[in-house]
């Protein structure tokens, strides 16, 4: 046996593993996903016909639902987004002559460990009307901004958002400052030389520095926020109504509450087009502006 085949023998070895773990636990779910969105199965039956596109028909046409349910997630997307600046901002603090800095970095951590079911159901009972948040407005005087947290329409939204940055804020931030440390120092010392203050330092060092850090901030947002799932499941079961659900929750209750799998898995292949859609159009803007 020459080199040449022993090499290759060897390297296909070690790919054979990882390569049929991907085909077995990856590939062949997402074609059985497209198989399921053509169908009318309901997830127990031993048959099903195939109905062509009609569930994509009926999410595009017959199902407002949907789209409001896409238009909450669009709450967690904005909120997040206008969070990074302040991430940013905690991140360069943390970084820099701070007293207690490092328990700070640790500490910011903590909310994106803490069980995400533990999570929604602490804030569940603040929130709820006889919980910690109505109390805290009451001892300052505040009642009369007292109200049904998880229960009103009209602010059901924001309230799962808070708690959405509440969790994972932290992460964020301390991925800015890992991306942050990574700045060689002489580029800071070099511009307080020329006279820069620290906001100028900020703009034309730090962030341009955590520019790879941003994008993946982004890309996370992007997909953590399509996939929100467990905080408004747990507090509010996606209502009143569909106030507060999100497309997963959407989804995850058409498969199991109503045995329509094969609208839901429709509803997967969408979201899956939706996350690639936004991933490049995000990229797009991010190297146009860049």
């Amino acid at each position: 046996m020459n080199y040449s085949l022993q090499r290759k023998l060897i390297i296909f070895s070690f790919l054979f593993i990882p390569l049929a773990l991907l085909g077995v636990f990856m590939l062949l779910p997402t074609f059985k996903l497209f198989q399921l969105s053509l169908t009318d199965w309901d997830g127990y039956s031993k048959s099903f016909q195939y109905i062509g596109l009609d569930n994509f028909k009926t999410i595009f046409l017959d199902s407002g639902d949907v789209w409001l349910s896409l238009r909450n997630n669009g709450y967690y997307f904005i909120g997040h987004l206008a969070a990074i600046p302040f991430e940013i901002a905690v991140a360069s603090m943390l970084c820099g002559a701070v007293i207690g800095s490092r328990f700070f970095k640790s500490i910011v951590f903590m909310p994106y460990i803490i069980n995400g079911v533990a999570v929604a159901l602490a804030f569940s009972f603040f929130f709820s009307p006889s919980g910690g948040f109505n109390a805290i407005l009451d001892a300052l005087h505040l009642s009369s901004l007292k109200q049904d947290w998880l229960g009103d329409y009209r602010v059901i939204n924001f309230t799962l958002v808070f708690v959405s940055l509440w969790r994972y804020c932290g992460q964020h931030v301390v991925f800015f400052i890992a991306g942050i440390m990574s700045i060689p120092k002489e580029y800071y010392e070099a511009a307080e030389i020329d006279g820069a203050n620290k906001f100028q330092m900020f703009r034309h060092i730090t962030v341009p520095g955590i520019k790879t850090i941003i994008e993946l901030v982004l890309f996370l947002n992007v997909r953590g926020v399509l996939a929100a799932f467990e905080i408004p499941f747990l507090m509010t079961n996606g209502g009143p109504g569909y106030e507060s659900s999100t497309f997963v929750v959407y989804t995850v209750k058409e498969a199991f509450q109503f045995s329509h799998v094969g609208l839901a898995s429709a509803l997967g292949i969408m979201l899956m087009f939706i996350t690639v859609v936004v991933y490049i159009l995000q990229k797009k803007i991010i190297r146009i502006s860049g």
